[in-house]
């Protein structure tokens, strides 16, 4: 009887067992030692939902190449659950993603640590009354399941972890304006749905060993919207500031050194182009944050300063979201009014630079009887204060004038063009007739393709500018206008020299590869009666004089008849794209 008693029990408790989880991870019951696998972020997922029902919802936003499902945590005690609701109650929306770089996992286990402290009531208090966090735990999935001990070589634990790339070996870190992988469109379409005002991405760092164990960036501080540069800095500072109270040494900058591997070389902020996410969420006039622990520091050590990250972010953005949100909406409305107006494309340090101290570690500089090289060798018994030049006087590099009504895509390009317009969640519209006017265009003086692969693209930089002809484009193009919230990211887009255009991926390379030839036996014809004319002639004798190199080289002074010819293809060297003056 006793035992069919207890036997009764266990079975009328297990149901409850069931729907009351620990929601703790395998990082936190070893004590930080070891990292699960994603069939444990799929489980907590579910998990956190049935515990909470009212105050969780376990999202799918995208399957990965392998067919993983990609998992998000929507997190709100304000009744907000849905993009709807919370647009609606205008509600600020955090984002918090780990994992991109998948063996530096630190964001996923100090994610789920911070989720249940806070919806226990142990940290931010209150904090989901006022706002919506959407928590994606692993973003790298497939690389998170590429499992090994050494998959980070430079990095303390866990014990195994995921791999840095994809399985398709994409740099997710790379993708976010060119957007190649299914992974990164299905994030930018969470993105669009949400539309977070602050977007915080959680990694672990490479470098050198020393005893700063945090840095902190966020944009727009140095670039994007004046306005919106407020609270970027207020958010800086105030998540430093409680870092530092917690015990952490944290930086506003990245801590590479200008020279490898040299730390008298000191180090250089800057404002990072839109491959990465904190360069890309200025462009969309909201808050973008990296974090990097340092990954010489054990692995509790960085989950912990991550979890504490993480709370801070939660409780300014509590605080403080909703002016933030209304400032925004404003940046929104500040950027459709860029027309005609002077926009930088890329920032860069001036060549000046202040002492900084930096908390490092001993060290010595000697010649490798291994490499033959200099290798650095710390001693991390002896801290050491170290001071180095910083450059974080940050300026306008590239500064092009944003067209005065848009950009035309030709038909011929749209089809591509179209659906990378539309992840971005950009404005645009099909020409249902022939357009024909004025425009201006960019013809390069020079191009130039990159040696080497870079995700799989064969990369461009051009030189020129842009000026006015006479075009025609035939049904089927699309205008882009540039009024509109993400001007910003248009012009990063579109614009042939911005560092993440679409022809700086090499997307357009065609319009700048030769395809036609005039032979030389013709163009030696051909320039013979072209110098009968007086004009052409001095010209060329002018170029023989004062270029040596144009006259030492037989096939330049040859095209340069050939450039004259009717036959000269006048497409060769032409971005496809044009800029018009208005809406056609």
């Amino acid at each position: 009887m006793l035992r069919m008693l207890c036997t009764t029990l266990l079975l009328a408790l297990a149901p409850l067992a069931q729907a009351q989880p620990a929601l703790t991870t395998v990082s936190e019951r070893s004590g930080f030692v070891d990292t699960g696998r994603y069939d444990e972020v799929v489980a907590l997922c579910d998990a956190f939902a049935r515990q909470y029902p009212k105050a969780v919802r376990c999202t799918t936003f995208g399957t990965t190449p392998e067919g993983r499902p990609m998992k998000a945590l929507v997190a709100s005690t304000s009744g907000a659950l849905t993009p709807e609701q919370a647009q609606r109650r205008q509600l600020p929306v955090v984002l918090v993603q780990g994992g991109i770089h998948a063996g530096e996992i630190d964001g996923k286990d100090a994610g789920f640590l911070a989720l249940r402290e806070v919806l226990e009531g142990k940290a931010a208090p209150g904090a989901l009354d006022k706002l919506v966090w959407v928590f994606v735990p692993v973003f790298n999935v497939d690389g998170h399941e590429r499992f090994g001990a050494w998959n980070r070589p430079n990095q303390r634990g866990p014990k195994e972890m995921g791999w840095r790339t994809t399985a398709q070996n994409y740099n997710l870190n790379r993708d976010y304006v060119k957007a190649d992988t299914a992974e990164m469109q299905a994030m930018l379409q969470l993105v669009q749905r949400w539309d977070p005002i602050v977007a915080v991405d959680l990694h672990a760092t490479n470098g050198a060993q020393f005893e700063h164990d945090i840095s902190i960036q966020v944009e727009p501080v140095h670039a994007g919207d004046a306005g919106l540069r407020k609270a970027g800095l207020a958010l800086r500072s105030g998540v430093i500031d409680d870092l530092a109270k917690q015990g952490s040494l944290p930086l506003p900058y990245y801590p590479s050194f200008v020279v490898q591997d040299d730390p008298t070389s000191g180090f250089e902020d800057g404002v990072p182009p839109p491959r990465f996410s904190h360069g890309y969420f200025l462009l969309r006039n909201r808050i973008g944050m990296l974090v990097e622990t340092h990954s010489w520091k054990e692995y509790p050590v960085r989950v912990r300063i991550t979890r504490n990250t993480v709370v801070s972010v939660l409780e300014h953005v509590a605080r403080d979201g909703t002016a933030w949100y209304a400032a925004a909406k404003q940046a929104d409305a500040s950027a459709a009014q860029l027309a005609g107006t002077a926009e930088p494309l890329t920032w860069a340090a001036a060549p000046t630079s202040r002492t900084v101290d930096f908390r490092g570690y001993a060290y010595t500089r000697t010649k490798s009887d291994v490499s033959g090289a200099l290798m650095t060798r710390y001693d991390e018994n002896t801290p050491q204060i170290w001071k180095v030049p910083l450059k974080d006087d940050i300026r306008p590099g590239v500064v092009m004038e944003a067209p005065r009504g848009g950009y035309l895509v030709p038909a011929a390009e749209a089809a591509w063009v179209a659906p990378v317009l539309k992840t971005h969640g950009v404005e645009y519209r099909l020409l249902g007739k022939p357009w024909q006017g004025d425009a201006q265009v960019f013809r390069a003086t020079k191009s130039s393709f990159g040696g080497a692969s870079v995700e799989t693209h064969q990369r461009l930089t051009v030189e020129g500018d842009w000026t006015r002809e006479q075009r025609t484009t035939p049904t089927g193009a699309l205008f882009v206008p540039i009024t509109q919230p993400k001007a910003r990211l248009v012009m990063a887009l579109l614009e042939p020299k911005a560092p993440d255009s679409l022809l700086a991926w090499g997307r357009f390379n065609n319009a700048f590869e030769r395809k036609e030839y005039m032979e030389d036996y013709v163009a030696e014809s051909v320039a013979r009666e072209m110098l009968r004319n007086p004009e052409v002639k001095a010209e060329f004798e002018r170029r023989l004089r004062e270029d040596k190199a144009f006259a030492n080289d037989p096939a330049a002074r040859l095209e340069f008849f050939y450039r004259r010819h009717p036959s000269w293809d006048e497409r060769y060297q032409l971005y496809p794209v044009l800029r018009v003056d208005a809406a056609p």
